[in-house]
Parts: C-alpha cells; structure tokens; sequence
C-alpha cells in the first residue's frame, strides 16, 4: 500500500511523521477531552431535574464526595437530596456532575455503577460504542500502550505504539483502530472497524509494511451480560485474506466489581473444533479495570493456557 526507499533519511523522515501523528492523536484527544468538561459544566443546572420512581441519581461534587439517592428539590442557588444519609443542601457551585440510574442499580442498598468496559472483551470489541467525550488508555502486557476515543456516540478512534525497552521509536510497531457503530436497540448494537498495524523495519531494507484486519461485530444483551459474535478479514501489503476470522465473546457480570470475559477465536486454515479460546476475570471500579485472564487451544492447548494482563483506565 505504501513504499518508502531505503535510506536513512527516508526513515527519518517516517519517524518524524509516526510521532507528528502520534502528538497529533493525543493533542486532539485532550483538546476534545476539555471541550467535553467545559461543555459538561455548561449543562449542571439542565441536569438538576427532580427524577421519577424509577430512576435514582449518582451526583459528584467538587471536593470528590458522591452521593446516591434523589433531588427532591431545586433551587436558585441550591438543591435538596435526599440519600441514605438523609436531606442534604447542596449548592450548585459544588456540583461536579449527575447522572440518572435504573433504580435496578441498586442491589441490597448498593449502587452497582455502569460496566466501564462495554465496548470491549479483551483484544477484539464488541458491537458497542463509547459516547462522545469518553475515552479509555490500556495497557496490555506492559509493553503495548493505546487509547480510544468516542469522537462522537456513533465513531471512535483510537491507537497506540509498542513500548519494548532497550528499542528506538523507530523499532517500536503503531497500531490504529477506527470503528464505527450504532444502537439499534437497548439490547442490539452493531459496529464496523479495523486495526492497521505498521510493523518495525528491524532489517532497514523493507521499510514499514502495513498488516491488519477489518471487521464487523455485534453484541446482543444487557451491558452487563450479553453475547458478541464477530466476523473479520485479515490483510497484509494491501492483499485480503480469502478466509475470515471468527469471533464469539461473552461477558457476564458476577458481582459489584467482577466480571467473567471470554473470547474466542476460529481462524482461517484451523480446525473449527479446535479454536483458540480465552477466559478469565475482570476486576473494575468506575474508571480502573484489571484483566486477569488465560489464553489456550481448546484441545491441543496446555492448562490452564498462557496468561494475559491488560489494564484500562477510563477517563
């Protein structure tokens, strides 16, 4: 898809240009990132409306505090709510965010927050979308660092880089990851995407070749526990594979901050009944989440299988 000549100054000039690109990335994700918050501050007072029976409200403030429970009142200045601690005055000023919940939320008196991890299994997505302003930074084995970003509800993008110590920048690979997605229904949501990979040139005669794959995926299910099948197609130096990749996950939400996550592969030119499998848990608060899981063949592999760790923080 691309050629670049061999010499030293070309590949100079590729390294200036991943890293602009690079800079570029995380410079529009922050600007996008305050402009949401700014945004966010601007619509407090539209979000201070007295809920009906079926909803509760989380409300943030300033200084880090977070309530559950219900405005029962809204003033000029203030507002009243009521939580398991009893009526509260709280000035708008001090209000940081509020967000209506499903009162189902609310398990034995806990507040059970939203699956940080929706749109994702482990490697390969799922058919949901980040909402605008959301954004998450991964990292997965400690050597491979990316993030993605909801541009809009309905397209994020997202990348990263290799972070193999003792290696250049220019030994480093770059990945890239649109997707595109929509909500068909609160349970049915379907998406579209790729990951381009620009492989390290460590023979300085080849210059940077460009492998991937495209795919779609849908989930089907609540956020918490639901069913994602995918299909995808590999390539490498602009040539498609004949024979698609086959993905089924499922997450199933076990308590307040545990999940199972499996995710399983049949690739081309392997035995249907011997797919590659994966299974583990997720251990996840409302911004930070662990992977902690097991990577094997379903009949030829070694138990439990290799490990996989990944960490995620949303922002």
């Amino acid at each position: 898809m691309f050629a670049f000549k061999n010499s030293s100054c070309s590949e100079e000039l590729i390294m200036k240009k991943s890293s602009f690109f690079v800079t570029g990335i995380i410079l529009l994700v922050l600007a996008s990132g305050n402009e949401a918050y700014a945004q966010q501050s601007r619509s407090i007072k539209d979000k201070l409306v007295i809920p009906d029976s079926t909803q509760v409200q989380v409300l943030e403030t300033t200084d880090g505090s977070t309530l559950i429970g219900r405005i029962v009142e809204v003033g000029e200045n203030e507002i009243q709510f009521e939580s398991q601690i009893g009526r509260t005055t709280i000035l708008i000023s001090k209000i940081k965010d509020v967000r209506q919940q499903p009162v189902s939320s609310m398990k034995q008196g806990r507040y059970w927050f939203p699956n940080p991890n929706a749109t994702r299994l482990y490697i390969a997505p799922t058919g949901r979308m980040l909402k605008a302003g959301d954004g998450y930074f991964t990292d997965v084995y400690l050597f491979f660092g990316g993030f993605s970003y909801g541009l809009t509800d309905q397209l994020t993008i997202g990348g990263g880089l290799s972070l193999f110590p003792g290696l250049g920048i220019d030994k480093q690979l770059f990945f890239f990851t649109p997707k595109m997605g929509v909500a068909l229904n609160d349970k049915l949501s379907l998406a579209v995407g790729a990951l381009v990979i620009a492989i390290p040139d460590l023979d300085d005669d080849i210059g940077r070749p460009l492998v991937g794959g495209i795919y779609g995926v849908g989930t089907y299910g609540s956020i918490d526990n639901n069913l994602t099948l995918g299909i995808g197609y590999g390539f490498a130096d602009g040539d498609l594979a004949d024979k698609p990749i086959l993905i089924v996950g499922v997450q199933t939400r076990l308590s307040r901050r545990i999940s199972f996550v499996s995710e399983n592969w049949i690739l081309p030119g392997v035995d249907a009944e011997d797919p590659f499998v994966s299974y583990g848990l997720r251990f996840f608060g409302e911004k930070l989440s662990v992977d902690l899981a097991f990577i094997n063949s379903l009949t030829s592999g070694i138990f439990p299988g290799v490990p996989y760790v990944d960490f995620v923080f949303n922002f």
